[in-house]
């Protein structure tokens, strides 16, 4: 599945956004693979409002994306979830090994006296306190039941405030611009923290950082610059995040849960090169580990 983390497309400079965002998720159609997508900051600069490119995307071929929870009041659009199930033919078959959600952490801020980025709002972060939950509680309490919850990964455009923590020592890859976050901090950080599952967020935004940052339990990664709409950095190659995630087996052979997650980066050069090898998490184990 490919997970596109925002500014698909440059709006203001695309003269039909339908027409461009048809043309940036081709490849993923051809090649008919799933795909989904949460919205940046310049999807709707275009001919098409924020919710007009939400429900674009969730009316295209493949797309595993989704307006909004039916039912909740919520802020943005573009906020939803994804149940990963286990091997077919298991025990954990019916079960959502891994989960993934999407959030719509906004454009510009819409208040007034607030400058800047917009953030995520407590309308969001009460709908993912309450899947979270309501997804964990399935995990431990249905049969067959669960020691511990399910691995989660989170997926936005903005970069929380928090990933202004690290230094060139305590995180892989480069920070080679400053980090464009909200002016203020809206608590999202610590409302994952809290909740327990996830255990890295994948956000856009500052398309010439690449970096991955280990804090309170939780990777906070950029996916890495990949489209040649927006700026770049000449010398420097486009780029893709790719996420693995590994199951642990049985003596028997019986697949289980989640055994570890792990990422790396390829490069749009010549020989598709593969950069930054890490593991993000192992079950048992809070060490991110370089492999």
């Amino acid at each position: 599945m490919i997970s596109l983390a925002g500014d698909n497309i440059f709006g203001a400079d695309s003269t039909d956004a339908a027409k461009s965002m048809d043309a940036a998720i081709a490849p993923a159609i051809t090649m008919n693979l799933r795909w989904a997508a949460v919205l940046g900051n310049h999807d709707q600069e275009g001919t098409l409002s924020r919710e007009g490119v939400m429900r674009h995307l969730v009316g295209m071929k493949n797309t595993l994306s989704r307006f909004n929870p039916e039912g909740v009041e919520i802020d943005g659009f573009g906020n939803y979830n994804l149940e990963v199930g286990g091997v077919e033919g298991t025990l954990l078959a019916n079960k959502s090994v891994l989960n993934l959600y999407f959030l719509d952490s906004g454009d510009r801020s819409t208040v007034w006296w607030i400058p800047g980025y917009g953030w995520i709002k407590a309308s969001q972060q009460a709908w993912f306190k309450q899947t979270s939950l309501s997804l964990q509680k399935n995990y431990r309490n249905e049969e067959p039941r669960q020691k511990e919850p399910a691995p989660a990964l989170a997926y936005f455009h903005i970069p929380l405030p928090e990933f202004s923590s690290f230094t060139a020592s305590d995180f892989t890859g480069v920070k080679q611009e400053s980090i464009s976050s909200p002016s203020i901090n809206s608590g999202f950080f610590t409302t994952m923290v809290e909740a327990g599952d996830v255990k890295a967020a994948f956000i856009g935004h500052d398309h010439i950082n690449d970096f991955c940052g280990k804090l309170t339990g939780i990777q906070l990664c950029y996916a890495g610059g990949l489209g040649y709409h927006a700026y770049g950095k000449a010398g420097w190659s486009r780029r893709a995040r790719v996420v693995s995630v590994q199951l642990e087996k049985t003596v028997s052979g019986e697949w289980q849960g989640v055994k570890s997650i792990k990422t790396w980066k390829r490069l749009d050069d010549q020989h598709l090169t593969t950069i930054d090898s890490e593991v993000l998490w192992n079950r048992g184990s809070n060490e991110p580990q370089v492999i």
